[in-house]
């Protein structure tokens, strides 16, 4: 009789088969998937609001200076306190995001930033306008390295640089709108009304985040030790390719935070002297800001991570030699370009960071988003001084020496590459 009709092993001691382990379906959103586009449309709100209220004094500059009687480098610190807010408080509220979790953190950060939002159009002085503005700037330092870290812990690999330049284009779409209706509302009605619009439009924008970004499902809670945070932070500053991407982050934020701090002053003068309205109005080439962001996943497939940085440092050094004219077409060129370059140039590094990390996400991008919020205030701050000593070609060449530095740290990063490659060949 056979085994099968008896039951009978064919080995005898034999050991029971072990079924063949099934592969673990990965449950990370990805795009056309479930949830993956209301996760992008709330990280979009999110960034809307962060770059609306972060530099919603920004298109004003001028009024603010009539207002107060103050120098344009004196009403530039309104800019430059939030972003160095922000840029100080970024990696201790990445370190509240690993303990308490990505969502709670940005929802926090928003709530508050929206509140002081609210309070910024009854600043009774300089002073106190520059102290909400810095506190603004550190609640708000809860949302970009948070972001990026929730990105890489609940999206695919293969759509995190799209998944991050979608939150980077909402960051140009609120730079954008910021301006633009700030001008608008200014020119009629003044700049407390401005940046008062701008803190309601924000809450509506805190509101949808939080009723749309789903909730995690990767996120593990972290340690608040803080031996192990300057460890993991030490762990960060120890990698030469994270330390060259922390650079080209702050550096390309130079150009774009002085040209833009800078650029109002100089259209309301000789020969331009163009309104508060139109002024704003300038800020619509954020737009492409929005489309070069958007698009860094396929420029980083087609040229590789060191030829997109070539592409938009050249981009925005070719903006700012055009900017130089006294044609107005020609500056709005200057601009476009500028915008273009460094969208690009910001949505390949931070994502570069996201993917470069192994462990603590957070950080990483925190220290990414401190580098880049230094640049922000250095430019604000030394494209003033620069256009106060020497006029527009003296932002532009303050924004030529940082692109500059761009490049050549590139280029050492390709020569590092090179060598690392042939030490392994041999």
């Amino acid at each position: 009789m056979s085994p099968a009709s008896t039951g009978a092993s064919t080995t005898v001691g034999a050991v029971p088969s072990v079924p063949a382990a099934v592969p673990a379906v990965d449950s990370r959103l990805t795009p056309g998937g479930p949830g993956y586009r209301r996760m992008s449309f709330a990280l979009f709100l999110a960034g809307v609001a962060t770059f609306a209220l972060l530099y919603s004094t920004q298109a004003l500059l001028p009024l603010i200076s009539d207002g107060y009687d103050v120098s344009a480098s004196d009403a530039s610190w309104t800019v430059a306190a939030a972003t160095g807010g922000l840029a100080l408080f970024v990696i201790p509220m990445s370190a509240l995001s690993e303990r308490f979790g990505r969502r709670t953190v940005m929802t926090a950060s928003l709530a508050v930033a929206v509140t002081v939002g609210l309070l910024v159009p009854f600043a009774p002085s300089l002073g106190a306008l520059i102290v909400l503005r810095g506190v603004q700037g550190a609640a708000l330092a809860g949302l970009p390295a948070s972001a990026q870290a929730y990105l890489a812990e609940e999206v695919r690999p293969k759509a995190l640089v799209t998944a991050i330049g979608l939150f980077v284009a909402g960051n140009s779409v609120g730079g954008m709108s910021g301006r633009v209706i700030t001008g608008w509302v200014a020119q009629e009605w003044g700049w407390r009304v401005a940046v008062g619009t701008i803190g309601v439009i924000a809450v509506g924008c805190a509101v949808a985040f939080r009723l749309l970004l789903p909730a995690p499902r990767h996120f593990k809670a972290g340690s608040l030790h803080p031996r192990r945070l300057l460890g993991t932070v030490r762990d960060h500053l120890a990698d030469p390719l994270l330390r060259r991407l922390y650079a080209i982050g702050a550096l390309f934020m130079t150009v774009f935070g002085g040209v833009y701090t800078v650029i109002g002053y100089r259209l309301t003068q000789e020969p331009f002297s163009l309104p508060q309205g139109v002024i704003g109005s300038i800020f619509l080439v954020y737009l492409v800001g929005t489309v070069s962001a958007s698009t860094a996943g396929r420029l980083v497939g087609r040229l590789g991570r060191r030829g997109a940085l070539y592409l938009a440092g050249g981009t925005t050094a070719g903006g700012l030699l055009l900017s130089l004219a006294d044609s107005l077409p020609l500056v709005l060129l200057g601009l476009v370009l500028i915008t273009a370059g460094f969208f690009a140039g910001h949505a390949v590094a931070s994502s570069a960071v996201s993917k470069t990390a192994t462990h603590g996400r957070a950080q990483a991008s925190a220290l990414y988003q401190s580098a880049y919020y230094v640049g922000s205030s250095a430019g604000s701050t030394v494209g003033a001084l620069a256009f106060h000593a020497q006029g527009w070609s003296g932002t532009v060449g303050v924004g030529l020496l940082a692109i500059l530095g761009v490049v050549t740290i590139t280029v050492l990063g390709s020569m590092a590459a090179r060598r690392t490659l042939l030490a392994n060949a041999h």
